[in-house]
C-alpha cells in the first residue's frame, strides 16, 4: 500500500492550491445543504408555478388550504412591499402573495447568505469571526437588495479575519475582568464598521461582480455555447477541482435564477449523475481486472448513492475516457439548454434521487427532461468509453490489468504521450512514496486508536470508506479502535492514521503532520484496509 510515516512535505503546487480553495469554498455551502433544500421545497410549493401556487390545479382552493395558516397568509397584505409581490396582491391573489413574501424571499436573500456568512466566519475565525462576518454581510445584502451569495462569501471569510487580526492587537493586554467588555464592544463596533462599509462599498462592487457573472452564463446560453464548459468541469471533477468551479460559480448564479425561474440548469452541470454513470457501466462490460469487477458496485453507489468520487480512480487509469466524460456532460447540458430543464435547488450529493427531488418544482414535464439529460449523458459516456476500452483491451489483458499503475502506464504507452491526468496521479503516488519509503505495509511507531478517512467535504466517498473498514474492524474482533471521517480542511493533527485518495495525501500530511498517512485508489475496494487491520492486530498481539 501506498503509506507515509508523520513527515512534513512541501506543497503540492497550483494543483493543490486549487484543491484547498475548492474545499474552503465547499467548507461554506456543504454544512448548509439542508437549509437550501427546504427553501427548494417551499418554493416547489408556494410560488404561483408550485403545487399550491395560483397557477396550479390548488390555485382556486389556495385560500381554503391549511397551508396557507402555515405560510401566513392572514396578515394584512398592504403592510408589506417585496420586489414583485405587490403583483400578486394586485391580481387578488394575496394567500400567494404572503406564500412568496412570507418565507421564499426572506429565505433567499436573507437566511442563506446570513448562514454561508457565519458558516465561513467559523471557519477561519471560529464563534466570534461567524458573528462579525453575519454583522458585515448584513450590510452587503440591504446595500443589493438580492441573493447575495457571492458577496457572502467573500465579506463573510474577510470580515472573520479582520476580527482575528484585530484580536491580536490587545491579546495578552487587556486588564483580568474587562476581557468580555473589550470583546462584546470590539466585536460589535467593528461589525457595524464592516456592515456599513459593504452597505454603502462592497455591496455595489458585488452587484457588479454578479451582473458580470450572470451576463456572461446568459451570453453562453444566448450563443448555445454552455455545453462548452463541461470541457473545464468534468476534468476538474476528476483532478478534485471541480468545488471551486461549482460551489464559487455555479451554485451562487443558480439559486439567483431559481429565485426568479423557479429552477436553473446550472445546478446540472456538475451534479449530472449521467456521465460518471455511463463510465461506471463501460467499465462493467468492457473493462478488465479489478476494474471491471468493481465497476458494478461502483455504478450503484454513484448513481444512487450519489457519491461522484468513486468513478475518479476508473477515469485516472484511463485518462482518454475524460473524452466520454467531456462528450457526455456536453450532451446532457445540451438537453437541458434546448428543452428548459433544471433544477430548483443544489443537488448535494448528486444522486439521481436529490437530482429528481431538485427537478419536482417544475412540474412532471421537467422531470422527464432532467431524466432524460441523465439518460443522454450517460448513453453518450458509456459509448465513447466502450469503444476506448475495446480498443485496448487486448494489451490491458497482456499488462495485467488488475493495476491501476499498470493500466496508466499502458495508456500512456498507448496515447503515445503524458497527459495532465495521469502526471497528476503518478506524482501524487511518488510524492508518497517519497516521503514515506517504499513500504508495502504501513508501519506505525506507537499503537493506533484514532483512524480518520479524509476527503474534500468530509463526507459521501470518505463516510462509506470508514464503514467499511469499521466493520473489518469488527469482523476481525478488534476493539478500541475509533473509525470517523471528517473534511481534510477539518484535520488537527490527533489522528493516529488517517486514509486518504491519492490525489489528495498531500494536502492531509500538511494537516496532520504527525499522523501515519495511507493512500487508496478507491475507498469502497482497497485492499490497503486488510494491511491497516493486520497492522492494529499485530500491534495488539505485541502488547503496544
Amino acid at each position: 500500500m501506498t503509506t507515509t510515516s508523520p513527515a512534513p512535505t512541501k506543497s503540492g503546487g497550483l494543483r493543490t492550491g486549487v484543491q484547498r480553495f475548492g474545499t474552503f469554498l465547499s467548507g461554506m455551502i456543504m454544512p448548509n445543504i439542508a437549509a437550501f433544500i427546504a427553501w427548494g421545497f417551499i418554493t416547489m410549493l408556494f410560488i404561483p408555478a408550485g403545487f399550491f401556487g395560483a397557477d396550479s390545479p390548488f390555485g382556486a382552493a389556495w385560500h381554503w388550504s391549511p397551508v396557507a395558516e402555515i405560510i401566513g397568509g392572514g396578515g394584512d397584505a398592504a403592510a408589506i412591499n417585496w420586489n414583485g409581490a405587490m403583483t400578486a396582491l394586485a391580481e387578488g391573489d394575496g394567500g400567494n402573495f404572503f406564500a412568496y413574501v412570507g418565507l421564499v424571499g426572506p429565505m433567499v436573500t436573507y437566511l442563506l447568505p446570513l448562514l454561508i456568512a457565519n458558516t465561513a466566519g467559523r471557519m477561519v475565525y471560529g464563534e466570534r469571526g461567524g458573528v462579525v462576518a453575519t454583522i458585515a454581510t448584513m450590510g452587503v445584502i440591504v446595500g443589493t437588495n438580492i441573493p447575495m451569495f457571492l458577496g457572502a462569501m467573500i465579506m463573510g471569510p474577510i470580515a472573520a479575519w479582520i476580527t482575528k487580526q484585530m484580536d491580536r492587537l490587545w491579546d495578552g493586554k487587556i486588564r483580568p475582568g474587562f476581557e468580555m467588555l473589550v470583546n462584546n464592544f470590539s466585536a460589535g463596533i467593528l461589525g457595524m464598521i464592516l456592515a456599513i462599509v459593504g452597505f454603502f462599498a462592497f455591496g455595489p462592487v458585488m452587484l457588479g461582480v454578479s451582473a458580470v457573472l450572470g451576463a456572461a452564463v446568459d451570453w453562453l446560453v444566448s450563443l448555445n455555447l454552455l455545453p462548452l464548459v463541461s470541457i473545464i468541469v468534468e476534468p476538474a471533477k476528476v483532478l478534485f477541482l471541480n468545488n471551486a468551479i461549482n460551489h464559487g460559480v455555479f451554485t451562487p448564479l443558480g439559486i439567483e435564477q431559481a429565485a426568479d425561474t423557479g429552477k436553473s440548469i446550472l445546478f446540472l452541470i456538475e451534479a449530472n449523475p449521467g456521465p460518471g454513470l455511463g463510465l461506471l457501466l463501460a467499465f462493467t462490460f468492457f473493462g478488465v481486472g479489478a476494474a471491471k469487477a468493481s465497476a458494478p458496485g461502483a455504478a450503484i453507489i454513484q448513481f444512487f448513492g450519489g457519491i461522484h468520487e468513486i468513478y475518479f480512480p476508473y477515469a485516472l487509469s484511463k485518462p482518454t475516457t475524460i473524452l466520454a466524460l467531456i462528450a457526455g456532460g456536453a450532451a446532457g447540458v445540451t438537453t437541458n439548454m434546448v428543452l428548459g430543464g433544471g433544477l430548483g435547488f443544489p443537488a448535494a450529493p448528486g444522486s439521481i434521487i436529490a437530482v429528481t427531488a431538485a427537478a419536482l418544482g417544475g412540474g412532471v414535464g421537467n422531470v422527464l427532461v432532467v431524466y432524460l439529460s441523465v439518460l443522454i449523458a450517460a448513453t453518450v459516456t458509456f459509448l465513447i468509453t466502450a469503444v476506448i476500452l475495446r480498443s485496448s483491451r487486448k494489451r490491458d489483458l497482456e499488462a495485467e490489468g488488475d493495476s491501476f499503475d499498470a493500466a496508466i502506464a499502458q495508456t500512456e504507452a498507448n496515447k503515445g504521450k503524458s497527459s495532465a491526468a495521469m502526471d497528476s496521479l503518478r506524482a501524487s503516488s511518488a510524492a508518497s512514496a517519497a516521503a514515506g519509503g517504499t513500504t508495502a505495509t504501513a508501519v506505525a511507531t506507537t499503537p493506533i486508536h484514532n483512524v480518520v478517512f479524509a476527503c474534500d467535504a468530509g463526507m459521501g466517498s470518505s463516510a462509506m470508506g470508514a464503514s467499511v473498514l469499521r466493520n473489518k474492524f469488527k469482523k476481525a474482533g478488534i476493539e478500541g479502535v475509533t473509525v470517523t471521517n471528517q473534511a481534510i480542511a477539518n484535520l488537527d493533527g490527533t489522528a493516529d492514521l488517517v486514509i486518504t485518495q491519492q490525489q489528495l495525501t498531500d494536502r492531509a500530511r500538511s494537516k496532520s503532520p504527525n499522523s501515519v498517512h495511507v493512500s487508496v485508489d478507491n475507498f469502497m475496494n482497497a485492499p490497503q484496509y486488510e494491511e491497516v487491520v493486520e497492522m492494529v492486530r499485530e500491534q495488539r498481539e505485541s502488547g503496544e
